[in-house]
């Protein structure tokens, strides 16, 4: 009898080859024969969604294989049961807090000889492919002698987003067998490619539908499937001197995304490329010593513990609730935005404003963002048809979510809800993306404020996945969960946070801003403090990120916290508000601090290099903030915190968030510069008393 599963990705059920009954010795593989003679090897580890390639699950494979040696089929085949995909990678979770390179050289060297012994079987394996196959799982099919990918496959390895390159043999397999270009840029970008696109570039043998899999794998192990062979491109770069130039080459693109003092693995894998390339064993015994090295690194370590924040954010949106349609108030840069996103993600999103131009830019907007993350036509045009322009706000009445987006004056938002909560249908939720406003303020005058919750996305919504769930003491918890399963839904992270001025990032960032606002003050150029905060990590400095958020808007956060915290913080500067008096409003006007062409501040290569000093101004006051947020309860946990500011701000990954850092540093070091600041700039830099708390609690 054959087993089968039905697939999520497939309106059909995965072809599994014949059910081997029970296999007392293995918890994760099954292997049986079929009737023509042909091995299937199925995985399917146990306790969890995917597939990783755990300890536990490498040692099986080797002991099956093993069995497979001593009682060989005419052919294998490698399957996975799980419906979303083939494997996953490597379990990192068993590299979190190594520290020792020559144990991981140990354990890297035992999972290599694994899959040594997959690739040197004698006769036809072949990888049957559906969904994901990253990182170990591409690593286990390039060990095959042919890979077929069902349609909507995708391939890629990804380690580099964790400070690493492939460990399993990727890096000397995948350049052998495409052109080491493309397989180059696979490993140091981490982008996938889909199953059309892998099988042009030769990564695959043959792209099938499900029902096909059984005559694709007929053809393969009868060796009536052509397999794609290497092109001119892989002896080209055998030579030394080619693959020296093509290095050099590479380098040059890396440094323009990874600095490397900060990401050492793309520069690790193209030395070992460089010098190991035009040897396959010498690139294998390479690669284990060189991943090694990468993953005890405080990089590697950090980002790993940012794969599992992400992860720990994502369980927080509970239980799907299933949205199905959105009303946003508010067709500017956020509200228009926040729309277009929900319609991509396939919620029905009206979005409604003053006057239609808004409306019409917003769409405007959602068609070009469609274009960049959609690849099918019908697609783009599915999503359109669910971005509702809608003038009247007729949607209100059968939203389910009303999120409102106007600007960030309190008389204007009360109009807005006195205007819309009699048309709201009962049990609908009214969200404010309010960046500053606390949610009491907020809800005088409302009759239901407990339908009241807080929805602050970040700017630009399709890239920041933080969305801060905000609270307050009269809010209904099952509005909450419903909040924060929406922002599941709609494939961004929610982090809750209890209503504050600012909540926490938008808290975090201000004095970030002003503080450069105070430095150009002095005379310090805005690109060189710009550079400071960028070579600490940030994506963007302080100043181009004001711009980005739109300079009105930085200074209607930073006029709130001044009136509402009790924190030192010095006022926003007149000329500031002279800008903000003269549309100069930055991105979104084409003028700020920095001219925007097409998207993108036009910087100069104007003045000095920073110091270490100026950094610690910027990035200290930062963490300082955080702690006093854990302190008030704002956010509850300090690892949330992390993942809201790295998630929300792209606050440096490599670093593991301000609070890991702050430990890492060392607390003392901190509250001592701060102090040292308080004396020499002001008493903004006053350390906050929730330092003591952070120490007791690491």
């Amino acid at each position: 009898m054959e087993s089968k599963i039905r697939g999520v990705m497939q309106d059909h059920e995965l072809e599994l080859g014949p059910d081997p009954g029970p296999t007392p010795a293995l918890d994760h593989w099954r292997y049986a024969k079929d009737e023509e003679g042909i091995g299937w090897l199925v995985i399917d580890r146990q306790g969890s969604s995917a597939n990783t390639l755990s300890e536990a699950v490498l040692t099986e494979l080797d002991l099956v294989l093993g069995l497979i040696e001593k009682d060989q089929p005419k052919g294998l085949v490698i399957r996975s049961s799980k419906p979303s995909g083939f494997i996953a990678g490597a379990d990192v979770s068993e590299f979190a807090g190594a520290k020792d390179a020559a144990a991981v050289e140990q354990r890297i060297t035992r999972a290599h000889q694994v899959i040594d012994r997959l690739e040197a079987l004698p006769f036809v394996t072949v990888a049957v492919v559906h969904g994901f196959c990253l990182g170990g799982g591409l690593e286990v099919a390039l060990a095959c002698k042919r890979r077929i990918a069902i349609e909507g496959a995708s391939f890629g390895f990804p380690e580099v987003m964790l400070g690493l390159h492939p460990g399993l043999g990727g890096t000397a397999r995948l350049p052998r067998l495409i052109s080491p270009l493309q397989a180059m840029t696979m490993m140091l970008t981490g982008k996938s490619l889909d199953a059309r696109r892998a099988k042009a570039a030769g990564l695959l043998d043959a792209v099938t539908e499900e029902r096909h899999v059984r005559n694709a794998v007929r053809a393969a192990v009868a060796g009536e499937l052509k397999a794609a062979r290497p092109g001119m491109m892989v002896s080209l770069f055998d030579n030394a001197f080619a693959r020296r130039l093509l290095a050099a080459r590479m380098r040059a693109e890396a440094r323009k995304s990874a600095d490397p003092a900060h990401y050492p693995a793309p520069y690790a894998l193209i030395d070992l490329w460089e010098k190991a390339g035009g040897d396959r064993a010498a690139m294998l015994a390479g690669e284990i010593k060189s991943f090694a090295q990468l993953i005890v690194s405080d990089t590697a370590q950090n980002l790993i513990r940012v794969f599992f924040l992400r992860d720990r954010l994502k369980k927080i949106a509970g239980e799907r609730q299933d949205i199905r349609r959105v009303h946003v108030i508010g067709a500017g840069a956020m509200g228009g935005d926040i729309a277009a996103w929900c319609a991509r993600e396939g919620i029905s999103a009206t979005v409604s404003d003053m006057k239609p131009e808004p409306i019409a830019g917003a769409i405007a907007r959602a068609a070009d963002l469609y274009k960049k993350v959609l690849k099918k036509s019908i697609d783009q045009r599915d999503a359109l048809d669910r971005l509702i322009p809608d003038l009247k706000g007729e949607g209100v009445g059968g939203a389910d979510i009303v999120i409102e987006a106007v600007p960030e004056k309190l008389d204007i938002k009360h109009k807005v809800y006195a205007a819309i909560e009699p048309k709201m249908k009962a049990g609908a939720i009214l969200a404010t993306n309010t960046s500053s406003i606390p949610l009491e303020q907020l809800r005088g005058g409302l009759k239901k404020p407990e339908r009241l919750v807080g929805l602050h996305f970040f700017n630009p919504v399709s890239r920041m996945l933080t969305v801060e769930v905000v609270s307050h003491d009269r809010a209904e918890q099952s509005a909450l969960a419903t909040a924060r399963s929406f922002v599941g839904q709609i494939d961004r992270l929610p982090v809750p946070v209890k209503s504050a001025p600012g909540f926490l990032v938008n808290r975090a960032l201000t004095p970030y801003m002003i503080e450069a606002m105070v430095m150009i003050d002095e005379g310090v150029a805005k690109e060189t403090i710009d550079r400071a905060a960028e070579k600490f990590g940030m994506p963007m400095g302080p100043i181009e990120l004001a711009d980005q958020v739109g300079l009105d808007i930085c200074l209607d956060v930073a006029d709130m916290l001044k009136k509402s915290l009790a924190r030192e913080q010095p006022d926003a500067p007149q000329w500031l508000r002279d800008k903000v008096a003269n549309k100069e409003l930055g991105r979104k006007t084409g003028k700020g601090f920095y001219a925007w062409k097409d998207g993108k501040a036009q910087k100069s290569g104007n003045g000095a290099e920073p110091t270490p000093e100026m950094t610690d101004r910027l990035i200290l006051p930062m963490l300082d903030v955080c702690v006093g947020a854990l302190r008030e309860g704002v956010v509850d946990d300090a690892d949330v915190a992390d993942g809201a500011m790295i998630f929300g701000t792209g606050f440096a990954p490599f670093r593991g968030g301000p609070l890991h850092y702050a430990k890492a540093r060392g607390v003392d070091d901190i509250v001592s510069t701060l102090r040292n600041f308080s004396q020499k700039y002001g008493k903004r830099f006053t350390p906050d008393p929730g330092w003591d708390q952070l120490t007791k609690r690491a």
